[in-house]
């Protein structure tokens, strides 16, 4: 119940207890401002992507998934889509056999006879609100991508396990261990995050091919594990573990790698956690890197393989739309379980 009453309570507080200040009113716009700019783009996306591919171009767009009614109509080889047609006032549901131009050909659909042309804009589609599960099962089943999302989620989770240990092993030899030229090697770690992405690209793409790891998937982690953001947000953080802790730790014998896993890992868990959701996002949600690296479609990440579906003529929006919400579930799923720790670990950077 608390757990209930707290975001409520949050949200209703005032900067005045007798009466709403014109800051309380501003503070709510902003929020449910803020709050529809993030949700209406991710539930539109959802709601799309159970949509035929039809209903995602038609224009007006509706917000719920809707499909056109067809029925078998005897003497024609496919079902017609029906519609409400207005003729001398009257309205009538009837069958379209095709469509030329402003004018539409249509016939009864219970007892066919010869067409009769009626203008476009007198005839409404029949509609019914359907779920296109076919939009996620022929991504799946039919173009590999069980294939593509178990190789996204194998880079995902390795890059951001070695990122995490990488970079915590130079942050602590950064924060903890004072040798000549500390202060340099800390400022070119960082002075790199000016260098654009374009002028590393050729050269590490030069390398993963010179080491035989084209068109693997460990040339596309490796590259990445080492970042300047990490190395400074955990180097921050660490800064704030008292070095009378290390101290005690070699007073009792024990080992540098002992002191930097059992003591210096655990009090560094917020800015992990942090870092693990930035790696996350990074790894999962990159693009150009593994498209440089990878050629064979068995190798490809998630995507990769949705530009697949963006061919040169067309392009099969129901596809991506569901393949793109189907890969926020992870993301969000990460994020749920670690953003409590955002807060208190980019707030322990900023210390000392």
């Amino acid at each position: 119940m608390n757990n209930i009453m707290n975001p409520i309570r949050f949200l209703t507080r005032r900067r005045r207890a007798e009466r709403i200040d014109i800051t309380d009113i501003l503070s709510w716009i902003w929020l449910f401002a803020g709050t529809l700019a993030v949700l209406v783009p991710v539930v539109w996306a959802g709601l799309s992507s159970l949509k035929p591919a039809a209903e995602i171009t038609r224009f007006p767009p509706t917000l719920l998934p809707r499909a056109a009614v067809e029925q078998t109509v005897s003497g024609f080889d496919k079902p017609l889509s029906l519609w409400q047609v207005t003729i001398d006032g009257e309205t009538r549901e009837m069958a379209m056999v095709r469509r030329i131009g402003l004018k539409a050909q249509m016939v009864d659909p219970v007892s066919p006879q010869k067409p009769i042309s009626v203008d476009v804009k007198s005839i409404t589609p029949v509609q019914r609100l359907t779920v296109a599960t076919q939009n996620y099962a022929d991504p799946l089943t039919r173009f590999n991508f069980l294939t593509f999302l178990k190789n996204s989620v194998f880079v995902t989770f390795v890059a951001t396990v070695l990122t995490l240990l990488v970079n915590a092993m130079a942050a602590f030899a950064l924060s903890k261990y004072r040798f000549r030229g500390d202060k340099t090697v800390f400022v070119i770690i960082i002075s790199t995050l000016m260098i654009p992405l374009a002028v590393v690209m050729v050269p590490a793409y030069l390398v993963v091919v010179g080491v035989g790891l084209a068109d693997n998937l460990w040339g596309v982690i490796l590259p990445t594990i080492a970042s300047p953001t990490a190395v400074f947000l955990l180097r921050q953080y660490m800064l704030t573990i008292p070095d009378e802790l290390i101290e005690a730790a070699r007073v009792d014998a024990a080992s540098e790698f002992c002191i930097f896993w059992r003591i210096i890992l655990p009090l560094t868990a917020p800015a992990l956690a942090v870092l693990a959701i930035f790696s996350v996002l990074w790894r999962w949600n990159d693009f150009l890197w593994p498209l440089i690296v990878l050629n064979s479609r068995e190798n490809f990440t998630l995507q990769v393989g949705l530009n697949a579906f963006q061919g040169e003529f067309s392009v099969q929006w129901h596809y991506i739309l569901a393949m793109t919400f189907l890969s926020l579930l992870p993301v969000t799923i990460v994020f749920v379980f670690l953003q409590k720790y955002i807060t208190t670990g980019i707030a322990g950077t900023g210390m000392k």
